[in-house]
């Protein structure tokens, strides 16, 4: 994949992140005990909706450091190479996760 390309794809998604994460912040709110202004049930919803969203953040931050390494090995022009063999890791694959570190073969244990 050419250097360009696969920059273009990471900024694109760490863009999107950041939204995610920018209109999502409410959500990880912390859920009021006053059942006086809520009932049993919708409380235990926006709990369950509060775990979804810290979930979602957890998720969203780790694919953050994914995209923010595979920019630093763009800069040190390692992008590509897998980590575990050095053997360089197929187009299709980085196009289907920019992200990826290792080989189709590596990441399926058969070298």
């Amino acid at each position: 994949m050419i250097p360009d390309e696969a920059r273009t794809l990471l900024e694109e998604r760490r863009a999107q992140l950041e939204e995610t994460a920018r209109t999502n912040e409410d959500a990880t709110a912390v859920v009021e005990l006053d059942q006086a202004r809520i009932g049993r049930l919708s409380r235990m919803d926006a709990m369950q909706s509060q775990a979804m969203s810290a979930e979602i953040k957890r998720r969203n931050e780790r694919e953050l450091k994914a995209i923010a390494a595979a920019l630093e090995r763009l800069d040190n022009e390692e992008y590509g190479e897998c980590i575990a063999c050095g053997e360089e890791i197929s187009d299709a694959r980085l196009r289907a996760n920019p992200v990826a570190t290792v080989c189709i073969d590596c990441a399926e244990g058969r070298r």
